[in-house]
């Protein structure tokens, strides 16, 4: 659709839903959308072109108070009508530029998807790029948390949880999930089938297409819902629009989600396992006659991940918590291994029989806590740069890993143990984000940087509250 199709289309939808309210939205740097509210008579054709000014110095990881003026212009094809607001309001994922050069801000993290989309037509490689990711979350019935001087603690609670067997419910009906049994079980013990239809019928309402809704293996309220799959940067514009209505919908049935990795100690995490595949001229160039019907491209493009993912996992799996879900013995890959059907490998090829389109490759070590922006795009450079490179990924491991003994894995490489590891690991080896000035040298630095001021470094100076049962009496 052109650009004047898509403003064409997004007027029609103004005028046919008597918007009264335009929401603009952005990512931010770290990952959080943000949003500003503008009434529709400050609205016109000109705004898609000519954007709306606004204060950048309060959004994390952006411009200094000196230089703060910054401008979004609303990108039409991302419209939609907003199913949040009392008021009829039409919804626009916008990009930020520098209002004085009208240049793309290099912070701007849907800029830097895009770029990585230009990046590989550039290649002469692919001229498109699939991500279909598979975002889980959990739904709670209450969260408290809260961290002071002398005091650290958080608790969450689920109707579901094998926890609450013997709590006095009014009366306790029973049909909690026990630990890693939360897959597919049906009501009454799966109590949220209903909260993930209304889920899925909202999302569709916005644009989305839902694949399958299901419970997910962690017992206290874990839950998938599968969307198409579509390019880079259309892809991350749709999982930030997931997480929008997930979270909405569920807050308003008195529930809260939460993407967070590893909110329960004992029980499976969240993660975001992501397919993707390149095309050229509308053609498949993962499908061949190689391993799992693999071609030498899809092959590279696996070398690339697993060689960078020791850096890649910086952007992918962002947070401190993400690194309590990488961890043996709860579905995690904490290998960086490849395999056809091993759930257990970090990389795996789903079984697509021989249908040439649907054949993929699976990163399954990604959490929804990321910028969806600058982990798709990140993942694309590090496949691409396997391509480019000829990095062949080695020998498939098609061994329940975590069933393998020690001296079986020790030429197998893992996943960085924390956070900080993977921000060293970055800071090392980055090289391969630059290349078409993707990811610009001052983004990685301040990625880092923030990173590391204002998580790695805080999170270090406070005790954990099991270090009281350790060490309290030494």
């Amino acid at each position: 659709m052109s650009k004047n199709d898509a403003i064409a289309k997004a007027m029609g939808m103004i005028k046919a839903n008597n918007v009264k309210f335009v929401d603009f939205k952005f990512m931010d740097f770290i990952g959080s959308l943000q949003h500003t509210t503008y009434p529709i008579s400050q609205f016109s054709e000109a705004t898609f072109t000519e954007g709306k000014p606004f204060d950048g110095s309060s959004i994390r990881g952006w411009k200094s108070i000196h230089e703060s003026d910054m401008l979004m212009i609303p990108d039409p094809v991302t419209a939609f009508i907003d199913p949040f607001y009392d008021q009829p309001t039409i919804s626009l994922m916008c990009d930020i530029y520098d209002p004085i050069t009208r240049e793309r801000y290099e912070r701007c993290t849907r800029g830097i998807a895009e770029k990585a989309e230009a990046y590989i037509r550039s290649t002469g490689i692919a001229d498109t790029v699939f991500f279909g990711p598979e975002a889980e979350f959990f739904v709670f019935d209450n969260v408290q948390y809260d961290t002071s001087s002398n005091f650290s603690y958080y608790e969450v609670d689920s109707e579901e949880a094998e926890w609450n067997t013997g709590r006095d419910e009014g009366p306790n009906l029973g049909y909690k999930h026990r630990l890693k049994e939360g897959y597919f079980p049906v009501a009454p013990k799966d109590k949220l089938a209903n909260l993930r239809m209304k889920m899925a019928n909202v999302l569709s309402d916005v644009g989305l297409t839902v694949e399958v809704l299901h419970h997910e293996v962690a017992s206290a309220g874990q839950c998938e819902i599968g969307i198409q799959f579509d390019t880079l940067t259309r892809c991350a514009d749709n999982i930030s629009l997931f997480k929008y209505v997930i979270k909405n919908v569920a807050y308003n049935e008195g529930k809260t989600v939460t993407f967070m990795p590893k909110p329960i100690q004992g029980d499976n995490g969240s993660g975001m396992h992501c397919h993707q595949s390149l095309w050229k001229d509308g053609k498949p160039l993962f499908y061949g006659n190689g391993y799992a019907n693999l071609s030498e491209t899809a092959m590279y493009y696996i070398g690339g991940i697993l060689k960078h993912a020791p850096a890649l996992l910086a952007l992918t799996n962002p947070t401190l918590n993400s690194y309590r879900r990488l961890i043996p013995g709860f579905e995690a890959p904490v290998n960086l291994a490849y395999s056809q059907r091993n759930r257990s490998a970090s990389v795996r090829i789903p079984v697509t029989g021989d249908s040439a389109k649907a054949k993929r490759i699976e990163f399954r070590c990604p959490d929804p806590s990321c910028n969806p922006y600058l982990a798709f795009a990140a993942m694309a450079m590090a496949g691409i740069d396997g391509v480019i490179n000829k990095i062949h990924p080695g020998e498939p491991l098609d061994k329940d890993i975590y069933d393998m003994k020690p001296e079986e894995l020790a030429n197998v490489p893992s996943t960085p143990a924390s956070l900080y590891e993977a921000l060293k690991n970055l800071e090392a080896d980055h090289d391969w984000l630059t290349r078409g000035g993707v990811f610009p040298e001052e983004v990685i630095e301040q990625w880092v940087s923030y990173k590391m001021e204002k998580e790695v470094k805080p999170a270090s100076m406070y005790p954990h509250p099991i270090e009281y049962a350790f060490y309290y009496d030494c």
